[in-house]
């Protein structure tokens, strides 16, 4: 009877206005209706182009697959309760999300769900692995071992773990972005307590031979991460063959949402972390916080599409990586690919290109969303420190340009037209730079 007076003295509390009825589309699904007039062009930070750029930028972000979309919505509108609330059905029903989810990510990379960790994306991924495994262990074991071209998150890692005492061997890898198997065992010391190398360079798709290092970690008795955000959903991943402790994973790069990760903690042999944050112990007492229950919804459905997709994927994008490739050389002198040309994903194209000023390079790139892979502040434009490992000129790296191909949006039609656009920019350049070099002559 209480619970009837409740309701309806809420009801009468309730403004008339908010009672009306809700619009049929949301903001954004409003937004994304409404008719895009292209003949204004955009502008946008003091640059005007015709329209949108076509999007070849895979590597920094991927757009969320509409079928991914799909899977998230009820858990943002309906079936939106706290996963960790243990004592009606919303929470229920969230919590059993999560967990086809975490099983969803373990079959993409042939792990327990039980190993699953989610957390807010990689760089909290790689945090944990690098900082917590060395403060669990930092009675016995004092040295890290990690490659010159990580992601910055690692290697940031790597330098606080340094200002706290720890020692940190960088290792630098040949002219074709691999490491020396010979140098990483001759780096190994009896108080290492962790060798991180990443599966696929995020700036020049360099695969690293994960299973032969595997095999080193293993032989010396000794955790073994990768950061594998490029690598889920492109290339195969097998936890057991790879021998890996921990692997970080993003959701954002394999069509998922962005705001969402997964960390793989192997249990057998068991490793430990410390935990980076602290709070309700969510995620074993590993990551406390909420899980957010639609972004890891996304993140499971992107991996298990990934999972059914990833062949068909796989020849899509080294079709149109040749068809670029092999035109841009068709009509070009001076292409060089940055990076091993037989050990790659092929979605991700490096490319510099000789007698080509940089800057006017990527003005002219307007109508094309492309990573300079330099590392840009207001202040200076520095060489990628990616290429600089790899012994680039600086000239060269300056012109280097990551084209990230992938799964969608991207039909043969307009990659043709890209093609043709590109190849004629860059042969004006071309013929430009040189005719000022022999001018300054």
């Amino acid at each position: 009877m209480a619970s009837k007076f409740l309701a309806a003295a809420v009801r009468r509390s309730i403004s008339p206005r908010l009672l009306t009825p809700i619009r049929p589309l949301s903001t954004t699904a409003a937004a994304v209706a409404e008719p895009y007039d292209e003949t204004a062009g955009i502008s946008m930070k003091g640059v005007k182009i015709s329209g949108r750029p076509l999007y070849l930028d895979m590597q920094a972000t991927s757009p969320v697959d509409p079928r991914v979309l799909d899977a998230m919505l009820p858990y943002f509108v309906s079936q939106y309760g706290n996963p960790h609330s243990r004592t009606h059905l919303y929470g229920w029903e969230s919590d059993e999300a999560v967990e086809v989810a975490r099983l969803q990510v373990a079959n993409l990379i042939n792990a327990s769900p039980k190993e699953i960790v989610f957390t807010s994306g990689a760089t909290e991924c790689n945090n944990i692995s690098v900082k917590g495994v060395m403060h669990f262990y930092k009675e016995k074991r004092k040295h890290v071992i990690t490659t010159q071209t990580e992601h910055k998150c690692v290697l940031d890692s790597c330098r606080h773990l340094q200002q706290e005492g720890f020692d940190v061997t960088y290792l630098p890898v040949k002219p074709d972005g691999l490491i020396d198997l010979n140098e990483l065992r001759s780096s190994i010391r009896s108080d290492t307590g962790l060798v991180s190398v990443m599966a696929v360079n995020n700036e020049i798709g360099v695969i690293q031979p994960m299973e032969e290092i595997g095999e080193i970690c293993k032989e010396f008795n000794i955790p073994f991460h990768t950061d594998a955000a490029q690598a889920l959903g492109k290339i195969p991943i097998d936890v057991n063959k790879w021998n890996v402790s921990l692997m970080s994973l993003s959701g954002h790069k394999v069509y998922g949402p962005k705001g969402v990760g997964a960390l793989y903690m192997r249990r057998r042999p068991r490793i430990r972390v410390e935990p980076q944050m602290n709070g309700g112990g969510q995620e074993r007492g590993i990551r406390s916080g909420t899980v957010p229950t639609p972004l890891v919804v996304g993140m499971g459905a992107a991996c298990e599409l990934a999972m059914k997709e990833m062949e068909y994927d796989e020849k899509w994008v080294t079709k149109l990586k040749d068809r670029l490739l092999n035109g841009v050389r068709s009509k070009l002198d001076g292409v060089v690919v940055n990076g091993s040309t037989e050990r790659r994903y092929a979605g991700n194209l490096n490319l510099s290109f000789a007698y080509v000023e940089g800057e006017s390079l990527l003005m002219g790139l307007k109508e094309v969303a492309v990573s300079s892979g330099s590392a840009c502040t207001s202040a200076s434009l520095e060489p990628s420190y990616v290429l600089r490992a790899l012994g680039v000129d600086e000239d060269m790296a300056h012109t280097s340009i990551r084209f990230g191909i992938g799964r969608r949006g991207l039909t043969s039609r307009v990659y043709n037209g890209l093609n043709t656009n590109l190849v004629e920019l860059l042969v004006f350049l071309q013929e430009t730079t040189e005719s000022s070099w022999w001018l300054t002559r």
